[in-house]
């Protein structure tokens, strides 16, 4: 099984559309996505009609949780608040027949996938340091944990002696002993310094796990963004990655 794994696409088309047909080039068998199809960008409906179509598992992330009226807005900026506001007045009726069929989490064989961190997934907690990684790897018991949320490609390894290393993502074979998690980074809005689409490919029989980075039109999406008079941090952000 030849798996990949998108998040945080957050209404960016141009980039989910590219990651798309590269996920295509990669002879992938699913494709399974963590969450944050919606908010920020200037394309939540025709992202999730996509993410429908082409992602048998589909998880909850904060931002469709905060779409369903289910996150306090004043938990939020106010720039992901206002793009919010904006969001919601674009959804349809189906979209979110969608969005309320989402699930928290899933597992597939040794694999667990989360949106945000596997300790309290509803509470939407970072995986950012060593300290945040340990109390997640406490909340699962499968080899590798797939996460999103932070936009940041990143991975945690814990070892059988309980050490922890924390690294950049990165391709790698994990090794049989260690479990891991694995932030797969951001399709729409990356905040690692790279402003190409990011995602990851688990080979279940080569034992492979790899990162891949995809450019797309920035400019385009930019236009689009300014056109419904998102936020101009939101726009600007995406040139840089961060």
């Amino acid at each position: 099984m030849r798996l990949a794994v998108i998040s945080d696409i957050h209404a960016n088309l141009e980039a989910l559309e590219a990651v798309l047909r590269d996920c295509e080039t990669h002879k992938v068998d699913t494709i399974y996505c963590l969450g944050d199809v919606v908010g920020y960008g200037g394309d939540p409906s025709p992202c999730l009609k996509l993410v429908d179509q082409h992602c048998p598992v589909k998880l909850m992330g904060n931002h469709e949780y905060a779409a369903l009226g289910l996150l306090s807005g004043q938990i939020m900026n106010s720039v992901a608040k206002e793009s919010m506001d904006w969001t919601q007045s674009q959804l349809t009726d189906h979209d979110f027949s969608i969005l309320a069929d989402l699930e928290m989490d899933a597992r597939y064989e040794n694999l667990y996938f989360v949106h945000a961190s596997p300790h309290e997934p509803d509470k939407w907690h970072y995986v950012l340091t060593g300290i945040e990684a340990d109390t997640a790897f406490r909340s699962f018991d499968d080899q590798i944990c797939f996460i999103g949320h932070s936009h940041l490609p990143m991975i945690f390894a814990k070892a059988p002696d309980g050490s922890s290393r924390q690294q950049t993502g990165h391709d790698f074979a994990p090794d049989d002993e260690n479990r891991y998690i694995v932030n797969v980074g951001s399709v729409g809005q990356p905040r690692d310094n790279d402003p190409r689409g990011c995602y990851v490919t688990y080979d279940s029989v080569e034992r492979e796990i790899e990162y891949h980075r995809v450019s797309y039109d920035i400019d385009l999406t930019q236009r689009k963004m300014a056109r419904a008079r998102l936020p101009q941090l939101l726009i600007d952000r995406l040139l840089v990655g961060r």
